[in-house]
């Protein structure tokens, strides 16, 4: 009898800055030891890729996701103020990875039990778009700075489609879309208004309640289990996602996904943190959470849903958990525990 081997997928992998070679380095060995089907062309960006070869975003990095659609991505270093623009934003805009993922769901209890929230975010519009520029008065050509956001109707109504139809195949109720259209009449106006229009088609599959940003912000604080998914635009989803990480344990348990049309990048979502780099104590579960992510998106959930409870039983039964989490393993433990749940 012939044993049939599944086909290895292509996939691009970038270990990132800081922390970031540490945690795709877990993830890799855990995706190994669970027999996921990815081959991967390894390529630098962010400061490693500025360094290397002098751009944040080298070609063979975008020739390589070009011919994958497909990527595992470590945090990229953004300079704050100077320097330059983020290599985050740039690969979604190269990509046009509009719609943005981010789950939040309890793993270890806390002050929140049972969350189960996914945040659907527009990915390229919004004040993202950073059309910024100053204006000078007198001696100072820097005395005021402009930036305009932009929503088109079809990103609106691109990322609503997007978010109705996650719902749908993950047996979702409901749906909040977060505004400011009291203030911001016309920019998140015309966005609440294209999630309302697309709704229409989902009617009796699919509810769809809104809410002021502010609001929501509280709400999710006070009564977090009101909220199924929230559909946002760029800059709020940027701000409530790592909101609702909190209220599942921080970033360290947060995944996030970029998705296209042709191209999927998956992510951990905090940042590179240099002040821990190199000390063996990062920890890599949200980019494992997003490997999860990953094997879900090419048709492999059941080995998804396999790493997901190699780490629910880490962390909850055998009490392994990293300085962030309120324990004392280091990423090598971590790891090799996971290794150990998966054998």
């Amino acid at each position: 009898m012939t044993i049939q081997h599944k086909a290895l997928i292509p996939a691009t992998l970038i270990p990132g800055d800081g922390i970031g070679p540490e945690v795709v380095n877990a993830a890799v060995a855990v995706l190994d030891a669970l027999k996921a089907p990815f081959e991967w062309d390894m390529q630098l960006a962010g400061v490693a890729g500025l360094q290397a070869k002098g751009d944040p975003l080298p070609e063979d990095l975008l020739a390589s996701i070009r011919r994958t659609g497909l990527a595992l991505k470590g945090p990229l270093t953004t300079p704050i103020g100077g320097g330059f623009r983020s290599a985050n934003v740039r690969l979604r805009e190269a990509f046009s990875l509009y719609a943005n993922v981010r789950p939040a769901r309890t793993i270890v209890p806390g002050r929140y039990e049972n969350i189960d929230i996914v945040l659907i975010r527009e990915n390229l519009e919004g004040f993202y778009v950073a059309h910024e520029h100053y204006l000078p008065i007198g001696d100072d050509p820097r005395a005021v700075a402009i930036s305009a956001g932009a929503n088109t109707r079809e990103g609106s109504r691109r990322i609503a489609r997007y978010a109705f139809e996650y719902a749908l195949k993950h047996n979702r109720k409901k749906i909040t879309v977060v505004h400011k259209a009291n203030v911001l009449k016309i920019l998140t106006g015309l966005f609440l208004e294209e999630a309302r229009n697309v709704a229409r088609e989902y009617e009796g599959r699919v509810q769809l309640d809104d809410r002021i940003v502010d609001a929501c912000a509280m709400q999710l604080v006070l009564n977090p289990w009101q909220f199924d998914m929230l559909l946002c635009t760029n800059l709020f989803g940027d701000i409530l996602s790592d909101e609702i990480a909190g209220l599942v344990g921080g970033l360290g348990l947060a995944p996030g996904a970029n998705i296209g049309k042709d191209v999927a990048i998956f992510e951990a979502v905090h940042g590179s943190a240099p002040d821990i780099a190199g000390r063996g104590i990062a920890n890599p579960l949200s980019l494992l959470l997003a490997s999860g992510l990953m094997l879900d998106h090419v048709g492999e959930p059941e080995m998804g849903d396999r790493l997901r409870k190699a780490i629910h039983l880490t962390l909850n039964e055998d009490n392994i958990k990293t300085p962030d989490l309120g324990g004392k393993a280091s990423t090598r433990d971590l790891t090799q525990a996971l290794i150990q749940r998966l054998a």
